[in-house]
């Protein structure tokens, strides 16, 4: 009886199977030329084999997998058939027996080099690098090459955040977070909008549930209500569009939860007082040549309707984002006094911001195209500059790179009107460099609209710049402080490095002679203990600082006192070993987990003075090299760059109702002001509620106050409570708790 249901179900499979390959190749018909088909039929039958009796995690054949990386390249990126076949055999020379030689033999070399960036570097790697890193810059080095690497990459990575619920919690934080850090960014900056916003709320779905849950049915309840209200202020608008002579679509299309959730968490204001829920986008079928003037009269008559929020208008029509967007924005006032956003785009601008790269290409012949294809292959050649940086380390890489992908843009001219598109937040000084290295090195301050500033002054859209130079300027360290471009930062690395390396000889000369004395063997794992020590990122880092004299050579030997003691103590295994030692250390069934206040007696631990956890938050712990595990809310801002760039050290922890410890937490209190709100604030939290606090700090103005309370609780429902009892108190607006 089970072989013949064991029979059926796998009949039902391979049935599924192919009906998934034939919505698969329906989306892709609009793209393939002759004998396309063949060749995508046969990298599905290689894949189908090559997987053939491996199973997911939530017991699906493996092959749903590439089959599902590939219906999101073809259907939702518009990739086409090299694509394609590269998708449905991406996972085969990393899982299966199956060489990257006999790819390329059978579907050619672009194709290999594809699944070849795709395919993770294995080996052992060094205490203090990170393989996570070194994968993404693997993958990244074929980006100047062929851009659908990173395309399919993305593809891959929403089909496992689209399938997360099947993996073990502490997984589901790292592949998340790891989301968050560096693909959304990237999916952002490739103009990916619908797959970068899914990204991050799915993120946030496995990160901050609760929350997540909580905004999803609020959206939900309002839902009835907000379609109302979308169809009675579209309503007038469309008819005069119309009578205008366009063909337009109109719709309203609700806020993603991750920004909802973004602006609630920025403003400390909830749900209720977030406006813009939505945005209504016109999409307006015309000719290339006639998009801009369109737009603009589609824009006035909106405005004739609707006042306009002079602020608030963002022209990305006539200066394209740096990642090929276009669009008219504006934020009108409604009939019933809310703020409404209103995005004003062609079809095609439309495509391009929902395909992003891909859709570039289908218009590479449009009028406006070059202004689009700019700014993306300016972008493609800094990251192709970074990775033929020497001597940069993977997670230093992840880190710069990460940096480039910035989200919002200043406009600045050069002197003879040229344009120039910067990151918020970028100097004069990245300016300099923007125009060319040397006029960086020599920077000397600039003019911005004729008048002086210093090399620190931030540029702001429309400033004019002009940059004054001279031969005895050269790079300084602090001018690292100053830039926010990477390629700035590597600039002035590279000038600095020649120096460096001269001072790093005599520093590691120094560091050999004095480490000998103290019988200590210099290999790579007592160099990463030496770098957590002294707070250093690289060895260079660490040589140079001894050489310079910014570390004393006696401080050598407080590192071996240091490292005595610690030897004294609970021995701390390496960090790649951590999870098979604590399974031998610890017993019962879930061997993986250690327990705060029980296993954890055993292991060096702390709480993470970043996030300030307390009991009933969602934690994990963090393997440091020196100073064992520590203890992060898995809300920790510093949580994305750990589990991005460290997974592996990452372990699974849970508290244990026998902990009766005191946690410091901090919350944020705002108001009007009035007499005795200290007082009665005080009063609730010391008497009502007997909870002790360290400090207390309040700000008025204009009969505002703004303050901050550092105080102990013993848990999560602790903290509820008294957040509950404040909340009550008359005057008391907000409250929220803040990381330190």
């Amino acid at each position: 009886m089970r072989l013949d249901s064991l029979e059926i179900d796998e009949k039902q499979e391979n049935q599924e199977i192919l009906r998934r390959y034939r919505r698969l190749l329906r989306s892709a018909r609009p793209l393939l030329h002759d004998g396309d088909e063949a060749l995508i039929r046969e990298a599905f039958m290689t894949a189908v084999n090559a997987h053939r009796g491996t199973r997911r995690k939530s017991g699906e054949p493996y092959i749903y997998h590439p089959i599902a990386v590939a219906q999101i390249a073809a259907e939702e990126i518009g990739l086409g058939t090299t694509s394609i076949i590269a998708a449905l055999l991406h996972d085969v020379v990393e899982d299966t027996e199956i060489e990257l030689s006999e790819l390329e033999r059978r579907f050619g070399p672009k194709v290999a080099k594809i699944i070849d960036g795709l395919t993770k570097i294995s080996g052992v790697f060094q205490t203090g690098t990170s393989q996570q890193a070194e994968n993404f810059r693997k993958m990244l080095l074929t980006l100047s090459d062929d851009v659908r690497v990173i395309l399919i990459k993305l593809a891959d990575r929403l089909h496992n955040m689209r399938t997360l619920e099947a993996m073990p919690r502490n997984t589901q934080l790292k592949i998340a977070n790891e989301t968050i850090y560096l693909y959304a960014p990237l999916a952002h900056r490739l103009g990916l909008y619908a797959i970068k916003t899914e990204l991050e709320d799915l993120y946030l779905k496995y990160t901050e549930t609760e929350v997540y849950k909580e905004i999803a049915q609020k959206l939900a309840q309002s839902r009835t209500a907000r379609n109302r209200f979308i169809k009675e202020f579209i309503g007038p608008l469309e008819a005069e569009i119309k009578k205008a002579g366009f063909n337009v679509t109109i719709k309203g299309r609700p806020k993603s939860i991750y920004s909802i959730f973004s602006k609630m968490r920025k403003q400390k204001v909830p749900f209720e007082d977030i406006y813009d829920l939505f945005a209504i986008r016109i999409i307006i079928d015309t000719t290339p040549e006639n998009e801009k003037p369109a737009c603009w009269q589609v824009y006035s008559i909106v405005t004739d309707f609707y006042k306009p929020n002079p602020d608030r208008l963002r022209d990305w029509i006539s200066t394209p984002r740096s990642n090929g967007y276009e669009s008219l924005h504006t934020t009108v006032m409604s009939k019933t006094g809310q703020w409404v956003e209103v995005q004003i785009r062609t079809m095609r601008m439309d495509e391009i911001a929902e395909k992003g790269y891909a859709a570039h290409w289908k218009y590479k012949d449009a009028t406006t195209s070059s202004a689009r294809e700019n700014g993306l292959e300016q972008w493609i050649t800094r990251v192709r500059e970074m990775l033929e940086r020497p001597g940069t380390s993977a997670v230093e890489f992840v880190n710069e790179f990460r940096n480039n992908l910035f989200n919002e843009e200043v406009y600045v001219f050069t002197p003879n009107g040229d344009l120039k598109i910067l990151p918020a937040g970028a100097t004069a000084l990245d300016f300099a460099f923007e125009i060319h290295s040397q006029v960086g090195a020599h920077c000397l301050g600039a003019k911005v609209n004729n008048k002086l500033v210093p090399i620190s002054y931030k540029i702001k859209n429309g400033d004019q710049i002009e940059i004054l130079t001279s031969s005895k300027q050269k790079p300084s360290e602090d001018w690292l402080k100053i830039v926010a471009t990477s390629k700035a930062v590597a600039k002035i690395k590279d000038h600095l490095r020649d120096e460096r390396k001269k001072v790093a000889v005599d520093g590691k000369e120094i560091a050999e002679r004095k480490l000998k004395a103290l019988k200590l063997d210099m290999n790579e794992e007592l160099l990463a203990e030496l770098r957590a020590y002294f707070n250093q990122k690289s060895n260079l880092d660490l040589y140079f600082s001894l050489g310079k004299g910014i570390i004393d050579p006696a401080e050598l030997k407080r590192f071996k006192e240091f490292k005595e003691a610690k030897a004294e103590g609970p021995a701390l295994p390496p960090a790649k070993h951590l999870q098979a030692s604590i399974s031998k250390t610890l017993k019962g069934a879930e061997s993986d987990v250690i327990s705060i206040g029980d296993d954890l007696e055993r292991v060096e631990y702390s709480l993470a003075k970043c996030c300030n956890p307390i009991r009933g938050d969602e934690v994990f712990g963090f393997v440091t090299i020196n100073e064992g595990i520590k203890i992060h809310r898995t809300s920790c801002p510093n949580a994305p760059e750990m589990m991005a760039n460290y997974g592996y050290r990452i372990i699974k922890v849970r508290w244990t109702a026998q902990v009766e410890t005191a946690f410091l937490t901090g919350l944020r209190i705002a108001g009007t002001d009035r007499i005795g709100l200290i007082n009665d604030v005080t009063k609730v939290i010391s008497s009502e509620l007997k909870v002790n606090m360290r400090s207390i700090t309040i700000d008025t103005h204009d009969g505002v106050f703004d303050g901050k309370i550092m105080l102990y609780v013993s848990d999560t429902s602790h903290l509820d409570k008294l957040i509950s009892k404040l909340k009550k108190v008359s005057g008391v607006v907000g409250i929220s708790r803040f990381e330190n």
